[in-house]
């Protein structure tokens, strides 16, 4: 479920959508959507991921942790490429955690 959203006005609508399908991704597996984009290069079962209409197979999707649980997740999309949307999450994840410890 949808607990927060923000969209910079530079940013295409469509990325919106992009950014809740990673954060829904990263959620149900439990996987950076980087390292599941990558094993669906290199491994065919896990290829057949990029069937699934929910999933999105590009970095910027980080699961949310508290030790070895996973509390949530954060998608994001429009900063300029995989590696950035993923090091904006994982920035997004560090402040959040500094914030509730």
């Amino acid at each position: 479920n949808l607990v927060a959203l923000q969209r910079d006005d530079n940013v295409g609508p469509h990325n919106t959508a992009a950014a809740q399908r990673k954060a829904f991704t990263a959620l149900s597996t439990k996987t950076p959507t980087r390292l599941l984009a990558e094993r669906a290069r290199s491994t065919p079962d896990a290829e057949n991921l990029n069937t699934l209409d929910e999933l999105l197979l590009l970095g910027g999707g980080v699961p949310l942790k508290v030790g070895d649980q996973v509390i949530g997740a954060l998608g994001v999309a429009g900063a300029g490429g995989a590696a950035n949307d993923e090091a904006c999450a994982l920035k997004a994840i560090e402040q959040i955690l500094s914030i509730h410890q």
